[in-house]
């Protein structure tokens, strides 16, 4: 396959999983806001938001403060962000676009028509029917694509390009949310357990659809350990790290060519590693650290498949 395409292909189906995400953890802030909490326990909060998507900085550059307004018009419509919802499924579309002759028909129409309807979303639009609604129907234009793909595409290098770029973009996304998340929800020294706490805990799970496998998994209280090990190395949980990885080791030995061989090695520890990982060992040696080397492999395993496969960046 021609750089190119794999590149567009890969492109295409991160920036879906883009906006899913973004939609799934400002769906959860949300609903959190509507909460009894202090306007400090907010800033945390939406601050908390900006900080997974590591855009902190670049929200200050254009907004005097954090609200809950500021940080859905930045991260749903703003046109200088380039992970905003909005911009996500352009940049989903144009790499579709690019590729229509690779795509099934269905594929191209669903991506084309989640993009036509998305520019008739306005901020007055979200406040009138409810941003709830709003991240609900971005969610499920990623499902049906996913589905669709799934469902049409031509088992064959096209499609593993685009498994590739979706359990990528989970992967650094649930490792982004765990990270941050359990630091705002678990400082050093507080004590867990509490009305407050199940909430909160239940918002995190609910952020990766994570929420009623718990409850069929460990069939019991919410804690810090086991929402830490669902979503790193529980490999039947769909969002889990551990999942994404062996999708994307599998994948991976799906396309390899003569200069793959170092990434798709990387790419297998890191699935093996995850598989046979335990959580005491993790949260004894510090859940931060921890995740924080694991970003960076994920994104050194980005960098690489881009060297490998796709067009290199100019």
């Amino acid at each position: 396959m021609l750089s190119r395409t794999a590149d567009h292909l890969y492109w295409m189906a991160r920036y879906m999983e883009r906006a899913e995400n973004i939609a799934r953890i400002l769906d959860v802030n949300h609903r959190m806001s509507m909460m009894p909490q202090s306007a400090v326990q907010e800033e945390q909060a939406w601050g908390a938001t900006l900080r997974i998507m590591g855009l902190e900085g670049a929200f200050h550059q254009r907004y005097a403060e954090i609200s809950p307004d500021s940080v859905l018009e930045f991260m749903v419509f703003d046109a200088e962000n380039p992970s905003s919802v909005r911009n996500c499924l352009r940049a989903a579309r144009e790499n579709a676009h690019a590729v229509r002759g690779t795509l099934t028909s269905e594929l191209w129409e669903t991506t084309n028509g989640t993009w036509l309807k998305m520019r008739d979303f306005t901020p007055e639009m979200l406040a009138d029917a409810g941003a709830g609604e709003f991240f609900e129907w971005v969610k499920y234009r990623s499902h049906l694509s996913r589905g669709v793909t799934i469902g049409t595409m031509l088992q064959d290098e096209s499609l593993r390009f685009i498994r590739i770029g979706t359990f990528l973009e989970r992967a650094d996304n649930t490792a982004r949310i765990l990270d941050v998340k359990y630091q705002l929800l678990l400082p050093a020294g507080e004590v867990e357990g509490g009305a407050a706490d199940y909430h909160q805990w239940s918002a995190l799970l609910r952020s990766v659809s994570a929420f009623e496998v718990y409850r069929k998994v460990y069939r019991d209280l919410i804690t810090p350990s086991r929402v830490a090990e669902l979503l790193l190395l529980r490999v039947d949980m769909p969002r889990s790290i551990a999942r994404c990885m062996k999708e994307v080791y599998a994948n991976l030995r799906e396309v390899a060519n003569d200069q793959s061989a170092e990434t798709e090695r990387r790419a297998g520890e890191m699935e093996a590693q995850l598989r046979f990982g335990r959580i005491e060992d993790i949260v004894r040696d510090g859940l931060h650290n921890y995740v924080v080397r694991l970003l960076g492999r994920v994104q050194d395993l980005g960098n690489r498949i881009a060297d490998d496969f796709l067009v290199p960046v100019s």
